[in-house]
C-alpha cells in the first residue's frame, strides 16, 4: 500500500467526521482553520525536513510519489491537514456546556 493510499483512507474518515460535524452542528470558523492550517503546514515543513534530513524518519522510495518539499515527501503533509480538519470537527461534535444549556 502506498502512502497516498493510506492517506486517502485516513483523510476519507476525517472528511466524513467533518461533514457530520457541519451538518449536525454549525459551520466552522473557516478563517481560524485556515490560519491554523497555514501555521501547522509551515511547522510541518520545517520539522519534517529536519527529521528526514538527519535520518530519524525514512520512507520506502517505492511507496512515495517522488514529490518533495525540501527532503520531506509530499505525503507527509496529509497528517497536518487531517489534524486541522479533524480537531475542530470533533470539538464541534462534542459541543460545550453553553451549547447544551
Amino acid at each position: 500500500m502506498t502512502y497516498w493510499a493510506l492517506n486517502a483512507i485516513f483523510l476519507g474518515v476525517v472528511a466524513v467526521v467533518a461533514i457530520v460535524a457541519i451538518v449536525l452542528r454549525r459551520p466552522p470558523r473557516w478563517a481560524s482553520i485556515l490560519l491554523a492550517g497555514l501555521i501547522l503546514l509551515v511547522m510541518t515543513a520545517i520539522f519534517d525536513n529536519v527529521m528526514v534530513g538527519v535520518g530519524l524518519v525514512g520512507y520506502d522510495r517505492r511507496l512515495i510519489s517522488g514529490v518533495f518539499i525540501g527532503v520531506a515527501p509530499l505525503e507527509d503533509f496529509a497528517y497536518a491537514i487531517a489534524a486541522v480538519v479533524l480537531l475542530p470537527s470533533v470539538w464541534m461534535l462534542l459541543g460545550n456546556r453553553r451549547d447544551d444549556a
